[in-house]
């Protein structure tokens, strides 16, 4: 590991483990590099001949790299990724020398068992075969690790019988259903000359990092990912002396290193900084396509796990890691651009005068608002229960900001129907000769809202920082195709009959009115606005369970089925992972309560009180009764959490052996949200008490404090 201040040049290392753009110009025949681009570009299938070429050359390349081995590598429906190791070994020749080989065949197609993959029914467990497929638009790289190096390949995964299994299948079928939707909307407004509309995205990246040997103390970290117990310390965030605080040292050289491990995989890690809680700190990257941006955010995690152990620290992804600080998540920022770099979210200048970008807007508010459902339920996990509708995080209700300026044109759109002005920025004086004034946007910004337009782009705010960002990618693009080809439906039409500029103009101020009730540019965080958003009709899913049926509404399936993103078994197949996945979740935070509170916390108060007793009957041997009512009440509050939190024990494993008997599915998870969880928080109540009461040296393990601000 390089120490702090030795130089390299990002410029040299950015992408050197990445068989990119320039790896394939440099090491590939002329003719194969034009196809392998034009099979990049146009969506079209690769031929075996071609494959040969470039997998022979990109084997010669990793081995140059010390791989020996390559994978597939590809995102299951468990939130991690997975892969499967195999050598360049091909077979021994007659000299005793090894001969190393890959062919076209072995890039394009592996054969991994799928039978113990998450599939919602789609495959019964005795049939094993599965697929995965190169995804030849996201570059394949070389991962180097305590495994030595490893060619990486990224793929789709799906079943012998052809259902998405992955995250990725049914993302670049959403890539291809907004493009093909898009280039429809351009060509009407006269451009014939963008060939493709690809969604990029931006993933900002929380995560919180404690010392790795304080975490091997606290079993509820290592089996769920977050503090089941814990009394808050005197300090919190309360100071607000953390947000973009200067960074220490040990987390300073951590970043060096997450940082150089990343430019090297080509991922365009760029802004870092101290987030609002303690021992919390954000990643963000430049925009990438949608898939390749998925692909990068899954290395930024498990990049951000392996160099904390390098570092003896431990990074924590789970929303919600501390009770009563703030939790993570991860702003997922989208947007679609043509192929020659014209952003449609570009408002431009005068945006009232923009009637391209007014329809490419008002369709997002027919997107969103019809199906806020689906975009809720798109950041639905159950860590995101504890952060979604707290005052650090977007509420559970679905809502657009769209900013002074945007509302402004809205409104005129809506009363009078037409806009004739935009307002604009001014100039921000500082009233300090020494500082420039300069001008300042039009339109400020909201932390509260979970939709918020930011200058060419949108912010969806609520996706949970250990998700993949697929899904919400999968269903903006999905639902955004939706609205722009109900417009070209109608607008398709007026052109033919020379109606174009009236019917565009009419259908902006349709979609700008019947839609109005999504847009929100207020204090998300208030409770005025639950009462005004339930008064509009607005969703107010609070909870991962609540969000699964979205999934497979007859909405829902039309809307996917359309664009064959999503067939309705492989719909039905994720309503019933993520049942499954919730009560699993809550199950294992409810046995790891049960154990931790039984071996460890109630010996560890037995032994406190056995100390003060004793030392109570000491005292009062020595000085009389009258002294030591002190002890005698301390002792009794003791008691009195101890008492309280074996019974609380005992409730939860009561209902936890319940909710383990119950069959898998919608039920089950209802009874994990409502009884489990319930009983859950009534053992955590005492224990947190007793923290507090209890002999720092006798508690069975690190507190807040030690995990937090100690690192």
């Amino acid at each position: 590991m390089e120490r702090a201040g030795e130089y390299y040049s990002v410029s040299e290392i950015f992408g050197e483990n990445v068989f990119n753009d320039a790896v394939m110009q440099e090491r590939l025949p002329k003719k194969v590099y034009q196809k392998m681009k034009q099979t990049i570009s146009e969506g079209r299938e690769l031929d075996l001949a071609t494959a040969d070429v470039v997998a022979h050359e990109m084997k010669e390349w990793a081995i140059e790299k010390g791989a020996t081995h390559y994978t597939h590598w590809f995102q299951p429906l468990t939130g991690v990724t997975a892969e499967k190791h195999d050598s360049f070994i091909t077979a021994p020749m007659e000299n005793g020398k090894v001969l190393m080989s890959f062919s076209g065949k072995e890039l394009i197609k592996g054969e991994p068992d799928a039978s113990s993959f998450p599939s919602g029914g789609l495959r019964a467990t005795f049939e094993a075969r599965g697929y995965t497929a190169w995804d030849c638009t996201s570059p394949a790289f070389v991962r180097q690790d305590a495994a030595g190096a490893t060619l990486c390949i990224p793929t789709a995964f799906c079943s012998y019988t052809g259902e998405a299994l992955d995250q990725k299948t049914p993302l670049l079928r959403s890539m291809e259903a907004v493009d093909k939707q898009a280039v429809r909307l351009l060509r009407l407004f006269g451009n014939n000359t963008s060939k493709k509309v690809t969604a990029s995205v931006g993933p900002e990246q929380e995560y919180f990092i404690v010392d790795r040997e304080k975490y091997l103390k606290r079993k509820d970290l290592i089996f769920t990912g977050r503090t089941l117990f814990g009394a808050m310390p005197p300090k919190g965030q309360e100071m607000d002396d953390h947000y973009f605080g200067a960074i220490r040292e040990r987390i300073a050289a951590y970043m060096r290193d997450v940082n150089k491990e990343l430019w090297k995989l080509g991922v365009s890690a760029k802004t870092q900084h101290n987030e609002v809680a303690p021992a919390q700190h954000e990643l963000a990257p430049i925009y990438a396509t949608a898939n390749v941006a998925v692909d990068h955010n899954q290395l930024i995690m498990e990049t951000l796990k392996k160099i904390a152990g390098r570092h003896g620290l431990q990074c924590l992804l789970h929303e919600k890691p501390f009770a009563g600080v703030n939790g993570s998540g991860k702003h997922n920022n989208w947007s679609i651009t043509t192929d020659d770099g014209i952003n449609l979210l570009d408002p431009g200048v005068t945006p009232h005068e923009n009637v391209q970008f007014l329809l490419v807007l008002t369709c997002i508010l027919k997107a969103v608002d019809i199906h806020a459902d689906l975009l809720r339920e798109s950041a639905a996990d159950v860590g995101n229960d504890h952060r979604l509708g707290a005052n650090e995080a977007p509420p559970a209700i679905i809502s657009i900001y769209l900013g002074e300026q945007l509302q402004d044109v809205l409104t005129q759109l809506i009363s009078t129907g037409s806009a004739t002005h935009s307002l604009s920025g001014s100039k921000l004086e500082t009233g300090v000769k020494t500082l420039p004034d300069f001008m300042k946007d039009a339109t400020d910004r909201n932390r509260t809202s979970p939709f918020a337009f930011t200058g060419n782009k949108f912010e969806f705010r609520m996706v949970g920082s250990q998700d993949s960002i697929a899904q919400p990618n999968v269903v903006l693009n999905t639902i955004v195709a939706e609205a722009f080809s109900q417009a070209c439906d109608v607008l398709e039409k007026a052109k033919a009959e020379d109606n174009f500029e009236m019917a565009v103009h009419n259908l902006i101020k349709e979609y700008a009115t019947e839609h109005q009730r999504v847009v929100f540019n207020g204090n998300g965080y208030s409770d005025e606005w639950v009462e005004e958003a339930k008064r509009r009709g607005l969703p107010n899913i609070t909870s991962m369970v609540d969000a699964i049926p979205a999934l497979n509404t007859e909405k829902s399936v039309k809307l996917f089925e359309k664009f064959g993103v999503f067939t309705k078994a492989e719909l039905d197949s994720r309503v019933e992972i993520e049942y499954e996945t919730y009560a699993k979740e809550i199950n294992i935070e409810a046995r790891a309560m049960i154990d931790i509170a039984g071996k460890q916390i109630i010996p560890a108060v037995i032994k406190y009180t056995t100390a003060l007793a004793t030392s109570l009957s000491a005292v009062a041997s020595a000085c009389g009764e009258a002294d030591v009512s002190v002890q005698k009440e301390l002792l009794m509050e003791v008691s009195d959490l101890l008492s309280d939190t074996k019974k609380a024990l005992a409730a939860l494993q009561d209902v936890a052996e319940q909710g383990a008997s119950m069959e898998e599915g919608r039920a089950q998870a209802v009874f994990y949200r409502d009884t489990v969880k319930s009983a859950m928080d009534a053992l955590r109540a005492p224990v947190d008490k007793l923290e507090m009461l209890v002999d720092k040296d006798m508690w069975p393990m690190p507190s807040y404090g030690d995990l937090i601000f100690e690192v």
